[in-house]
C-alpha cells in the first residue's frame, strides 16, 4: 500500500483531486484515506507519439541514398543540348550575314546598273543636242607656202 500525503506537495491551480475515505470495521478499526489526483497519461502518451514522429521525420531526411545517376545523365543531356542551341544560333547568324552580304552584292550591282544607264542616258542626250544644232564653219586662211622645218637636239637623226 502507498500513502501519499497532498500536504506535502502542493495542488497546482486546476488539478482535480477526489478524496476517498475508506473505514474497515472489524477488531482493529482502520481508517484509510485514498487520494486520486487526475492521471498525465494522455499527456504521456501524446509526448510518446511526438517523439515517435521526429525520429521518423529524421529518419526519412537522413537515410536518403546519394543522388541518383539519372541527375548526371540529366545535366549532360542538358549540356549537350545547350551546345545544339547554341550550334543553330549560330548557324543562323552564318545565314544571316549571308543574307546581308547576298543584299549588299545586288545593292552594288543596282547602283552600277543605274551608274551605267546614266552614262548611257548623258551620252544619248549629247548625241541628241549636238544632231539637233546647225553645224558651225570656222574659216581661216591657210598659208600658202609651207613653214620652214624646224630640227631640235631631240628630233630623231636619221
Amino acid at each position: 500500500m502507498t500513502h501519499y500525503d497532498p500536504n506535502l506537495e502542493p495542488v497546482r491551480p486546476g488539478d482535480t483531486v477526489v478524496r476517498e475515505t475508506v473505514v474497515t470495521r472489524g477488531p482493529n478499526e482502520t481508517v484509510e484515506t485514498v487520494v486520486v489526483r487526475e492521471s498525465n497519461a494522455g499527456w504521456w502518451v501524446a509526448g510518446i507519439l511526438g517523439g515517435l514522429v521526429l525520429i521518423a521525420v529524421l529518419w526519412i531526411l537522413f537515410a536518403r541514398g546519394p543522388a541518383p545517376v539519372t541527375d548526371d545523365a540529366l545535366l549532360e543531356a542538358q549540356a549537350e543540348a545547350a551546345a545544339a542551341q547554341a550550334d543553330a544560333d549560330r548557324a543562323a547568324i552564318a545565314g544571316q550575314v549571308a543574307g546581308a552580304q547576298a543584299s549588299v552584292d545586288i545593292a552594288r550591282a543596282d547602283a552600277a546598273r543605274s551608274s551605267a544607264e546614266a552614262a548611257r542616258a548623258d551620252a544619248e542626250a549629247r548625241a541628241a543636242e549636238a544632231r539637233a544644232t546647225e553645224p558651225v564653219v570656222i574659216e581661216r586662211p591657210v598659208p600658202s607656202t609651207p613653214a620652214p622645218a624646224v630640227v631640235s637636239p631631240t628630233a630623231p637623226q636619221n
